[in-house]
């Protein structure tokens, strides 16, 4: 735990990640308040989901689009411009008329527009840390982002449910102008400029290090939503059980990435970890009662954030500096995929074999994202000893102050 003290006292990192949790903390509560509040308007909870899903798919669109745009434009005015057509949609899904193609296009809207703030972080913190706090620092910021999805869902379910779902979205907006606000007055932004990449759009996605960090990440986080949805089918909604579950799964995705976050990267890291997350989902697979399913997702949680700190790394240090924030934005892309397909897949099981059925895909994803990695080890980067800092472009990176 002496590595994460040392990085705290590194100039700025406390701050930049405060700043960009806060930024994203919405991310943990836009889909349960659009989904209260659509189904209230609507009284549809088939509608409600298709809002979502076109809130997904703009998301899953412009995750690269919007990233690549920061190097060309800055980061500054693309997170400026992105944040407030986001925050625009964002309250008009609060206020306006309960008529499905506003609703379908204003969805459709802020996911387009949402602010690429991860891709932005992640593309700063090389510059910010040495060769050696870079890994432990990817750790440490996949470790904090379990926050988001622990809190924010409490949050929203309570100001929606005791003061009404208009102000739970208008909570995440707000939240989102505040974090955004912090995030972009931050002085790392005017420090680090993004050169403009010489590669056409979408070639980083070749490079078998990204490819297989995004394919890896729509695993992952398919399996992970494919438990979600389980465990609210073997709950329900109607008392605590299924929040503490998953409460307690995060929790272990937290302590997971403390204690595995300094771990050196060989090529084998990825098929480990993700092979801790198969493990605790497969025997989750095997009882619905709530302390086997506490016990087994807790151990299936410690491999979730270490395996993403490998897959941040591993991208981080395949790609020139000018692509790194296209490349994260394809990896956020397959992460919403993911998230949208193991829903659904999971849906589809639960009506047909019962709540069960969500862990048995859950189980298969999370095999699926063991095997990828070690059939693939040859193209996964041995950072044993080496730097996982991006390559450095031809061009001096120009770094100017605040």
């Amino acid at each position: 735990m002496g590595s994460y003290s040392e990085l705290l006292k590194t100039r700025g990192v406390a701050r930049i990640i405060a700043a960009q949790l806060t930024a994203r903390f919405p991310s943990g509560m836009l889909s349960l308040a659009f989904l209260l509040h659509v189904e209230q308007q609507t009284g549809s909870y088939g509608s409600a989901g298709l809002v979502l899903a076109a809130t997904s798919i703009g998301q899953a669109v412009a995750g690269p689009l919007t990233s690549r745009m920061m190097g060309r434009f800055g980061m500054r005015p693309v997170l400026i411009t992105t944040l407030t057509i986001c925050v625009a949609a964002i309250v008009a899904i609060g206020v306006i008329p309960p008529v499905m193609p506003l609703y379908l296009g204003i969805g459709l809207l802020a996911g387009l527009a949402t602010p690429p703030v991860q891709p932005a972080v992640r593309t700063i913190y090389p510059k910010m840390v040495n060769s050696r706090q870079l890994t432990p620092l990817f750790s440490l910021d996949a470790s904090a982002q379990e926050i988001i999805w622990v809190v924010g869902p409490v949050v929203t379910t309570f100001v929606s449910t005791q003061i009404g779902t208009i102000w739970g979205i208008l909570l995440a907006a707000a939240l989102m102008v505040v974090g955004g606000a912090w995030f972009i007055s931050s002085p790392e932004l005017g420090r680090v400029r993004i050169p403009r990449s010489k590669r056409r759009f979408g070639v980083v996605l070749a490079r078998p290090p990204v490819l297989l960090a995004t394919v890896v990440g729509f695993l992952l986080v398919g399996a992970c939503a494919a438990i979600e949805a389980g465990v609210v089918a073997v709950f329900g909604h109607g008392g605590p059980e299924a929040g503490i579950v998953l409460a307690i799964f995060s929790i272990g995705s937290l302590a997971g990435g403390l204690f595995l976050g300094h771990a050196p990267i060989s090529p084998w890291s990825t098929a480990r970890r993700m092979f801790i997350v198969f493990a605790g989902t497969a025997l989750a697979a095997a009882a619905m009662d709530f302390w086997w399913l506490a016990g087994t997702l807790f151990v299936a949680g410690i491999g979730i954030a270490p395996a993403l700190a490998v897959l941040f790394a591993i991208v981080s240090a395949s790609v020139k500096f000018s692509d790194t924030a296209e490349a994260y934005g394809w990896v956020g892309t397959g992460q919403l995929i993911g998230a949208a397909l193991g829903s659904a897949l999971a849906g589809f099981l639960i009506d047909g074999n019962g709540a069960q059925g969500a862990f048995w895909a859950a189980a298969a994803l999370a095999f699926l994202g063991t095997l990828v990695p070690a059939l693939a080890k040859r193209w996964h980067p041995d950072l044993r000893g080496r730097d996982a800092s991006p390559m450095p472009d031809t061009e001096p990176v120009p770094i100017t102050p605040s």
